[in-house]
């Protein structure tokens, strides 16, 4: 389907299709190789709530620094643990849950280890996850699609709020209820749903802001609900004008 074949009118499934292959040039493939390991991914994730990408990378850092390995952080007082990931939003409420987790993945595994989530089927992985502390729908698909390869969609805030404002979803889904929706609007290949969720993140987080998004710089104002509310419709002048390329900040 070409670019100038979606419009305003086209179908949430058709806009989200055209979302992730014009996102696909703007910033460029990514691949399907887990950048980091289960363990990290989890507890980064769970360390990144409501915190910076520089503030959750210098917490674990810290944490790792201080205490040495995962059964380090598990025996450590939980008070020092906080200290250490004091960069976080809340490290006196992520401090016992990450001990929580850790202790409950040795129990149950004998090792701090996830290497098993690769055989379970995606529902048991799912529930598995978010039966532990602090770990919700989010956490648990990012380390599923990033690091096995599971066919789930991460949402978070910034895909959500893309989502909705293209029309890819109604403004009253959740973004627990998003994370089904928009799933089902895409083939279920870890290479295109990762690639989707990370696009549509980096696009939330550099253009398509909370307050004041910077719709003239967007890609997808030809078929965008928000751009057509607050723009009126894309003319050939500023489709023309829209770069073709990611030219900003460092992403991550």
């Amino acid at each position: 389907m070409s670019t100038s074949s979606v419009t305003y009118t086209a179908t949430p499934a058709e806009k989200a299709w055209q979302d992730h292959l014009l996102l696909n040039d703007f910033y460029g493939l990514l691949d399907a190789t887990p950048r980091r390991t289960p363990m990290r991914e989890l507890i980064s994730t769970v360390l990144s709530h409501r915190t910076t990408h520089r503030d959750e990378e210098l917490a674990y850092d810290r944490m790792l620094e201080t205490f040495g390995d995962w059964e380090g952080v598990l025996q450590a007082p939980t008070a020092e643990l906080a200290h250490a990931i004091r960069t976080t939003r809340w490290p006196d409420t992520q401090a016992p849950r990450i001990q929580e987790i850790l202790r409950r993945i040795k129990a149950e595994q004998g090792a701090f280890t996830l290497d098993f989530l690769a055989d379970w089927p995606v529902e048991q992985g799912l529930a598995w996850l978010t039966d532990m502390p602090g770990i919700g729908l989010k956490t648990a698909s990012l380390v599923l699609l990033f690091n096995f390869q599971k066919p789930v969609l991460p949402v978070d805030t910034h895909v959500h709020r893309v989502a909705q404002r293209v029309g890819m979803i109604g403004p009253k889904v959740s973004t627990e209820k998003a994370h089904h929706v928009l799933l089902e609007l895409l083939p279920k290949e870890a290479d295109v749903l990762l690639n989707f969720h990370k696009h549509n993140y980096w696009l939330g987080q550099h253009i398509c802001f909370f307050a004041k998004p910077d719709c003239p710089r967007c890609p997808l104002k030809g078929f965008c609900n928000y751009y057509l509310e607050h723009y009126g419709p894309a003319d050939a002048a500023a489709l023309a004008a829209t770069p073709l390329q990611w030219q900003g900040e460092k992403l991550h």
